[in-house]
């Protein structure tokens, strides 16, 4: 069995959040919102930046997981993290829009209509990571037709 140093339980867990009795993903997903509310971290740019470490450091750190606490294990949260971040990208900073993206990637996340739940039969990392990216792009897409059409019947 592979140990789990300090620095992947800590980024692996979400800040340990994936170490909350419920809803360990929800906790996780909601304290992702809390960062993006920080002054400039919705920028694009930044956003994408932070996204792309999750992945590129969250893959293995979740196989890693997945070794210690079995297949797709509670405790691994950092995937709530960059699928709440996708669906954040682009978005206006108004509440009301980051509610709705929460609420839609919550959904999605949580229930994982196909093809995202096929996407969790993938083995190590890439299957942990994977299903909460494409949730992630789907409630993005979702939200901003929404936007879109509430932009649209307004003016």
């Amino acid at each position: 069995m592979n140990k789990l140093n300090f620095f992947e339980r800590a980024i692996g867990s979400g800040f340990y959040t994936g170490y909350v009795k419920t809803a360990s993903g929800s906790v996780a997903s909601a304290i992702a919102v809390l960062i993006y509310l920080i002054p400039g971290f919705e920028q694009p740019a930044f956003l994408i930046l932070a996204i792309s470490l999750l992945i590129v450091f969250g893959v293995p750190i979740a196989g890693k997981f997945e070794s210690v606490y079995g297949k797709d294990p509670k405790e691994c949260t950092i995937d709530e993290f960059v699928g709440t971040w996708i669906s954040l990208l682009f978005l206006p900073k108004k509440i009301w829009w980051i509610f709705v993206a929460f609420i839609i990637w919550r959904i999605l996340d949580i229930y994982k209509p196909f093809p995202i739940k096929k996407l969790e039969t993938i083995k190590g990392g890439w299957g942990i990571m994977l299903d909460d990216v494409a949730a992630g792009f789907l409630a993005f897409f979702l939200v901003h037709l929404i936007i879109f059409a509430t932009n649209f019947l307004i003016n």
